[in-house]
């Protein structure tokens, strides 16, 4: 994948990509928090469950944080158009029908978390019922961003499906591409969203230990399928290790490590009040992993130019054309 032409963009390259980062960590503080919000309540082990004041509290803020995970996801993803329109645009045009179901995914999700909200405030029985099929939803949607963005990243396979037919009915057959970067995505928004429950309901002694729990089992998960993910990029990897991309990743292990020392700190001042947004306003200051990982993770991030930099070198030495991935084939028009 070849650098964009910043001579076609209407801003410096350094400025967009700040101002994706910035709004792609705040999406993925709004997203971790209701997919792993949703996971915490549904799967975790709260005595009285639906009784329980905090867990109370998290169902009436799902609805909201659908609202903000969509609002604040609205800019990243048009920052990535500015920089990559034709990439992007072709991926989603030969998945055509599986993006526009994103639609009514979130809406059909949005609706059960209303409805389950108005269940936990009437102390009714059916919260479960209404909060177990928003996951799949939410779930549907995430894969096929990863999906998606990871074709982009192949104009052959675009080239090829497209050729095939014009159903727009086409999934990305690279699976082995991307479905570790998702399995990593989910266990951290698990991790996150647990963070956020432990900062919620750190007054509540059962609950908190719960989201404690969740929180140290997801993160080790977490780490275990980005470490996967790591170790299959395969040639990319020491492309990797020579860049400043290695060091946006250590800080995003270390912050992340750091983050087992915040929940320990927030149980420890348990005694303090926590409003229903203290915990979100507390996400990034003791969460602060987030941002550097919203660096690696963004679908054409520091990965995506370590990439091109292996592909190139490899071109330079083999007398072929590399089969895939070409670093002139990615140039925005």
């Amino acid at each position: 994948m070849n650098l964009p032409d910043t001579n076609v963009l209407p801003a410096p390259l350094w400025l967009i990509t700040a101002l994706q980062v910035v709004t792609l960590t705040l999406h993925f503080a709004a997203m971790n928090f209701l997919l792993g919000g949703i996971v915490l309540v549904c799967a975790g082990r709260f005595a009285s469950r639906w009784e329980n004041p905090t867990v109370r509290r998290l169902v009436a803020l799902f609805p909201s944080a659908v609202a903000a995970t969509v609002t604040l996801g609205v800019a990243p993803l048009l920052f990535l158009q500015l920089v990559y329109p034709t990439q992007v645009y072709s991926a989603a045009i030969v998945s055509g029908w599986f993006w526009l179901m994103i639609i009514p995914a979130v809406m059909t999700a949005y609706s059960l978390l209303y409805a389950a909200s108005f269940a936990a405030k009437a102390a009714q029985g059916s919260v479960a019922q209404f909060l177990l099929p928003a996951v799949p939803a939410l779930l549907y949607v995430s894969l096929v961003y990863s999906s998606v963005f990871s074709m982009a990243e192949h104009p052959d396979l675009i080239r090829r499906l497209y050729g095939l037919n014009q159903s727009d009915l086409h999934w990305n057959p690279k699976v082995s591409d991307y479905v570790l970067r998702w399995l990593h995505m989910v266990l951290g928004a698990i991790t996150a969203g647990s963070f956020f429950a432990g900062a919620v309901g750190r007054n509540d002694s059962a609950a908190f230990p719960v989201a404690k729990k969740f929180f140290t089992y997801s993160m080790a998960a977490a780490a275990a399928a980005g470490l996967g993910y790591l170790l299959s990029l395969g040639d990319i990897l020491p492309g990797l290790m020579h860049t400043p991309a290695i060091w946006a990743l250590m800080a995003g292990i270390l912050l992340s490590g750091g983050a087992l020392r915040c929940i320990k700190m927030l149980s420890s001042h348990r005694a303090f009040p926590a409003p229903p947004f203290q915990g979100f306003c507390q996400l990034d200051p003791l969460y602060p992993g987030l941002t550097p990982w919203a660096l690696l993770r963004h679908p054409f991030g520091v990965f995506a130019v370590v990439k091109c930099l292996a592909l190139k070198g490899r071109d330079r030495t083999t007398q072929g054309v590399s089969p895939g991935l070409r670093c002139g084939d990615l140039k925005p028009s």
